[in-house]
């Protein structure tokens, strides 16, 4: 069942979590699929919600893990199982940033955690952090950084939701450059400044 690439949008399910900075992930991965024509149907066997996408020539899954973000590495891990991923290039993890303000993303392939922790359970099960992540920024919690779980998984008033839905634009934006052009390609587009 080998794929071009591998999509994963982070977030934790159920309406309790609907419309939070930590489901911002998920949320670029519905923009992408949306655009599409597409959508996300549950996978029992991996514990996720899956797409099948078509970026240019690129065979994408789109996929949101329903484990729970701190456990997002179980579903990831039998994704990269079923759809053969073998190149860590080729696993795109769109997920919530509190180093980015909000309605900045950056791309970037590999690198640290920073405290996320469907990000450490993902790399904790593949046995990597070479994956390409699409980070979607949040901003910091008023009020100190002791603040950020609250900050996350708190629902977000209108005028911080237009900043990171035009996010999730770019997120989705990136997501199909990297299909198209390369990594490489969406650093240099989506990065600056």
């Amino acid at each position: 069942m080998s794929r071009d690439l591998l999509v994963i949008g982070l977030g934790n399910p159920g309406d309790r979590y609907a419309n939070t900075r930590h489901n911002v992930g998920v949320d670029a991965l519905g923009v992408l699929t949306a655009r599409l024509g597409e959508r996300l149907t549950l996978d029992k066997r991996t514990s996720a919600m899956l797409a099948e996408l078509r970026l240019g020539t690129c065979r994408a899954v789109g996929a949101f893990p329903t484990t729970w973000m701190n456990e997002s590495g179980r579903s990831v891990a039998a994704l990269v199982r079923r759809y053969e991923i073998d190149d860590w290039s080729h696993l795109v993890v769109l997920h919530d940033e509190l180093d980015l303000a909000p309605g900045r993303i950056k791309v970037k392939l590999g690198g640290g955690l920073a405290g996320h922790n469907g990000l450490r359970s993902i790399t904790q099960h593949l046995g990597t952090q070479d994956y390409v992540r699409v980070r979607i920024g949040v901003g910091r919690p008023p009020g100190g950084p002791d603040r950020g779980a609250d900050w996350v998984l708190s629902k977000v008033g209108k005028a911080d939701r237009v900043e990171l839905d035009i996010a999730c634009q770019l997120a989705a934006d990136a997501v199909e450059t990297i299909a198209v052009s390369g990594v490489d390609a969406a650093m240099a587009k989506f990065n600056q400044g």
